[in-house]
């Protein structure tokens, strides 16, 4: 069973109006809308509210499959159409004859693969793959896409002719952002999903600054990005019978992900300079690059987040053990942390940005190096 649309607000109420009048008809729809936005979830409404509700849905992401393989799979094709085609295959075309065929990601396809899609459209007939017979189909067509087609057809990069006669009328769909009064809705209906998913008796509820956050938040990802923060989430947490306190937006938000700033310096030739020692650096075109150069070892010093844990060492000079640096530091901050909420657990989690269960793990790791009183278990 596919998710179902939710949501209150005019600009998705909206959508599913304008979706109601075109599943009446037959002809070709383009939805069209960011990605997450439930492109699919629409192409299924257009056909379940239409007199071919009882007919096959077949359904193609058209950008998984190279543009040979993907006429195979849209048009089928003959016995020795190619090597290995040792029987007749019949196509996503007359699987959905009588029924409605569901094309994502259409802007993937090729230019000559559109115009096959053009011909049928026209005149409701095509030619498997290495066949010469014209095969009759009677399909509603319906094509998503995440880009803007217009503007790819003005730069040749789609056939206008095919876009002409898609658009008979467009579905856009507005992103989450645009959704405002159907955020903390979806929010709910998906914790409580994945709650009963993990067999936890009851869905608490948001705290009050991780509502907030779910309304401020921009959902690049929209709906499927919500839906995966409110899943990682509650499974970070561990638990669900308090309020979730912490949302989790990045899951690549970590000290130690790799950046680019490792990438390798530019190919330089050194070329010495007449009369000295000294030498410039130019690169493969030939231009000097002007590049100080370190006569002393580079001293930095270690960034703390909090000034009241800043060491009175002297600068640090490199190289160094960083993950014994991160682990003292590490145990600074649970010390300060435990301190300053009394040896309330759960309050100095608050503290740190961590879960309940995030920090009894911090606190069985660093076990040896705590005294007995900010180990103990019976504080909260």
């Amino acid at each position: 069973m596919k998710p179902e649309l939710i949501g209150q607000s005019n600009a998705l109420l909206g959508i599913l109006e304008q979706t109601y009048q075109l599943a009446q008809l037959t002809k070709p729809v383009l939805v069209v809308g960011e990605r997450g936005t439930g492109k699919e979830l629409i192409a299924h409404r257009l056909h379940y509210l239409s007199q071919r509700w009882q007919q096959p849905f077949v359904s193609i992401n058209c950008a998984t499959l190279a543009d040979t393989l993907l006429e195979s799979e849209l048009f089928g094709h003959e016995v020795g159409a190619f090597t290995g085609a040792q029987k007749r295959h019949l196509g996503r075309f007359e699987r959905a004859n009588g029924g409605t065929l569901f094309l994502d990601e259409l802007a993937s396809t090729s230019l000559r693969l559109q115009e096959k899609l053009l011909r049928v459209i026209e005149y409701g007939e095509f030619e498997r793959v290495g066949g010469s017979q014209p095969v009759r189909v009677d399909v509603r067509l319906v094509c998503a896409s995440n880009q803007d087609l217009p503007t790819m057809a003005e730069k040749g990069d789609f056939r206008a002719d095919l876009l002409d006669r898609l658009a008979f009328d467009v579905i856009t769909l507005p992103p989450l952002r645009a959704r405002g009064l159907d955020i903390i809705q979806l929010a709910e209906h998906f914790a409580v999903n994945f709650c009963m998913e993990l067999g936890w008796p009851l869905f608490a509820g948001f705290s009050a600054s991780v509502h907030q956050q779910l309304l401020d938040f921009g959902w690049p990802g929209n709906v499927r990005e919500l839906k995966n923060v409110i899943e990682r989430s509650l499974y970070r947490q561990g638990h669900a019978d308090e309020e979730l306190t912490v949302l989790y937006l990045d899951p690549f938000a970590s000290p130690w992900r790799p950046t680019s700033m490792t990438l390798a310096p530019p190919l330089v030739n050194h070329v010495p300079i007449s009369g000295g020692a000294a030498g410039v650096e130019r690169g493969t075109d030939g231009q000097v690059i002007d590049r100080p150069v370190l006569e002393e070892p580079v001293k930095v010093r270690p960034a703390i987040a909090d000034p009241r844990l800043e060491s009175t060492q002297d600068p640090l000079v490199l190289p160094q053990d960083l993950k014994a640096h991160l682990a003292q530091q590490e145990l600074a901050w649970l010390r300060a942390a435990l301190s300053q909420s009394h040896y309330q657990q759960r309050q100095a989690a608050e503290l740190l940005g961590l879960s309940y269960h995030q920090l009894r793990g911090l606190l069985r790791k660093h076990a040896p190096h705590l005294p007995h009183d900010e180990r103990r278990h019976d504080k909260d």
